[in-house]
């Protein structure tokens, strides 16, 4: 990931100046507070304001005037509870802004999570960089045969290469075309003085979706949780993933506490059916379960197994 002199500029003045305040801070966030954390081969995650603690998760949920009313470890203890029976609201009250670059095709994924503020740098106004992702030579896989949406084994060789090269040729191309159609250089006059250049909300539609876009991406812990559990988890895909866990560290720097607790009761954790719980209370009772006898189906069975195996038999 490389920043422009002008970006590092400005994020150096960001940091340069420090405010007086009675906001709650959090010592390990303000370390990394306005700096970006590469992520993949061009993008970031920054964190450009955040507000809340656990005290404020705390403070929310018994309703109190003040901070400190209880020890750190009966504060850890209500907001384990408040996590354990999904008492969502607490959590609501602190919320974080980030800055992020990411690939289009991600953004795209991303923007389902739509319980959050958003604004996102418009190619309508502004001219993207020459800036798309390529993937690393160890996450070029082939199409799954089991799973319609996830990947299976290594492209190599001399596929591998040349599927390489199509990805860069045809980004590199189609960005040559979009500055052609635009007519517009770097300082923002002609190319060609002959030509009128193409509107700039028409020149970007022919650019890939590997190219990076940014947006600002504001959302309260509940909802960040929820984005962190799906996209943190080792089926999404993993694009986003590494910006889900890169986010992870950053909710541990923030909230340790509330961090601990969504780990172990959220991510951690194992969710059941009904007919999955009565399945689980006869093995425990001693009693053989089969697929046939346990009213699931052969889906639901294998989902069933796989999370024992998994959540019962698989050190966290």
């Amino acid at each position: 990931m490389a920043l422009t002199d002008e970006q590092s500029r400005e994020i150096a003045a960001a940091r340069g100046q420090a405010l007086p305040t009675f906001r709650a801070v959090c010592p390990a966030l303000e370390e990394i507070l306005y700096q970006p954390l590469p992520v993949l081969d061009h993008g970031f995650v920054r964190v450009i304001d955040y507000m809340g603690d656990d005290a404020a998760i705390v403070q929310a949920a018994r309703v109190s005037y003040g901070r400190g009313t209880k020890k750190v470890n009966e504060d850890a203890g209500l907001i384990n509870y408040l996590m354990r029976h999904r008492h969502s609201t607490p959590f609501e009250m602190c919320e974080i802004k980030f800055h992020i670059k990411l690939p289009i095709f991600v953004a795209r994924q991303w923007i389902r999570h739509r319980t959050a503020n958003v604004n996102e740098y418009s190619a309508r106004y502004s001219i993207l960089d020459r800036e798309f992702y390529i993937p690393a030579a160890e996450q070029l896989s082939a199409q799954s045969k089991s799973n319609r949406q996830g990947r299976g084994d290594l492209v190599e060789g001399a596929e591998a290469k040349r599927v390489f090269e199509l990805l860069k040729n045809d980004a590199e191309q189609v960005y040559d075309h979009y500055i052609e159609m635009l007519n517009e250089d770097d300082t923002g006059a002609a190319i060609n003085a002959e030509n009128k250049g193409l509107a700039r909300e028409l020149a970007r539609m022919n650019l890939t979706l590997n190219y990076y876009t940014q947006w600002y991406w504001k959302v309260d812990l509940h909802n960040l949780m929820h984005f962190l559990s799906l996209r943190a988890d080792a089926h999404a895909q993993y694009e986003i993933r590494v910006y889900a866990e890169a986010m992870l560290d950053i909710f541990k720097r923030w909230l340790p506490a509330s961090y601990d607790a969504f780990v172990n009761y959220r991510m951690g954790g194992a969710s059941l059916s009904a007919k999955g719980l009565n399945c689980l209370r006869r093995m425990l009772a001693g009693e053989e379960v089969t697929q046939a006898s346990s009213g699931m189906s052969k889906g639901e069975w294998a989902e069933f197994v796989i999370s024992m195996a998994l959540k019962l038999y698989t050190p966290i």
